[in-house]
């Protein structure tokens, strides 16, 4: 694993990712059935059909969106500081993005703006069973590219965090890998969240090259991780993964979190909550603890369990973003 310089960072963690405005509704199975949608799946969408499913919805709540961005403000709500580069249209909704970043504290790393692609949005159909169906345009946030990355910023953070949502264009691709070797050269980690099993599924080559010559902190559940090394079996995922990069965080449900280290595979129990209503970025607040816990000194176990709380707090009401401070559950 890379160690950090004598040179302080100005961030604990960096993120980047597709800048999107969620748009949160609950619906029944019926909802789904009718507009021919994946339980449980993350889908790409053209504008119409991102039109069509948003005016199909019943009341919506809109919010501030995207994986890594969920993720950099609840290191921010943990107490931590933090950045993100991303990239919007000169629109209303990236205005929002941007205000509601700012508004939690995080530095938000502007990229050029696209005044002819609107900003992307998330539509994202909640059923009884606190299970998430998404529908996602990426609009302008997914035509990131190697220049749009702020090498000053990057360089920064104590620890790079990357989303594979933004990993389905080339120009992301590269910029990624951009961003991952000035982390390096800086003397910084890198992080990866694999976002999905769809997404692996539709980039596993890339993301296992990524995964063993850039990753220092790896995310997944199992679904991903299995689906990372075509496996069935979480075991020998695990085994793979542990050969590939210095540390892997993959939650499991109920259960909680595996942390796998060249030391061994520990299990950190998930945090009770009473019901659960929404799980709605419960792996982006998993891994906000856990980079939280990461770079303010605590063991992996000590790491997921921060994890855990910032789970446990999102997964008890609608929306991917905390209600409460952080800092003042942990």
């Amino acid at each position: 694993m890379a160690r950090v310089t004598a040179s302080a960072p100005r961030y604990d963690v960096v993120g980047i990712g597709n800048a999107l405005v969620d748009v949160i509704a609950h619906v029944d199975d019926d909802f789904l059935t009718r507009h021919e949608l994946v339980k449980g799946a993350m889908t790409l969408v053209e504008t119409d059909r991102a039109l069509e499913l948003h005016r199909a919805l019943p009341t919506a709540i809109e919010m501030s969106g995207g994986s890594a961005a969920n993720t950099v403000c609840g290191v921010a709500s943990m107490g931590g500081s933090a950045a993100y580069v991303g990239k919007v249209s000169a629109d209303d909704l990236g205005g929002v993005f941007d205000h509601d970043l700012r508004a939690v504290g995080v530095r938000f790393a502007r990229a050029a703006q696209h005044a002819d692609v609107p900003t992307g949005r998330c539509i994202i159909a909640v059923t009884d069973d606190a299970e998430r169906t998404m529908n996602t345009y990426l609009g302008a946030s997914s035509l990131l590219a190697p220049n749009d990355i702020d090498a000053e910023v990057v360089a920064a953070g104590a620890v790079l965090y990357m989303e594979g949502y933004l990993f389905d264009r080339d120009d992301a691709k590269a910029a990624f890998r951009r961003a991952a070797s000035i982390a390096h050269d800086a003397g910084r980690l890198v992080s990866l969240t694999l976002s999905d099993s769809f997404c692996v599924d539709r980039h596993r080559e890339d993301f296992v090259g990524l995964v063993a010559d850039e990753v220092d902190v790896l995310f997944g559940n199992a679904d991903e991780i299995c689906s990372l090394y075509e496996v069935d079996d979480l075991d020998t995922a695990v085994a793979a993964v542990r050969a590939d990069c210095a540390m892997a965080a993959i939650t499991v449900g109920a259960r909680g979190a595996l942390v796998a280290t060249a030391d061994g595979l520990v299990e950190v129990p998930a945090t009770p909550v009473p019901k659960v209503v929404d799980t709605t970025g419960a792996g982006d607040l998993f891994a906000a603890g856990f980079l939280f816990g990461l770079t303010h000194g605590h063991d992996p176990v000590g790491c997921a369990r921060l994890g855990a709380i910032a789970a446990g707090e999102i997964i008890s009401h609608v929306g991917p973003r905390p209600l409460v401070e952080l800092r003042t559950l942990i």
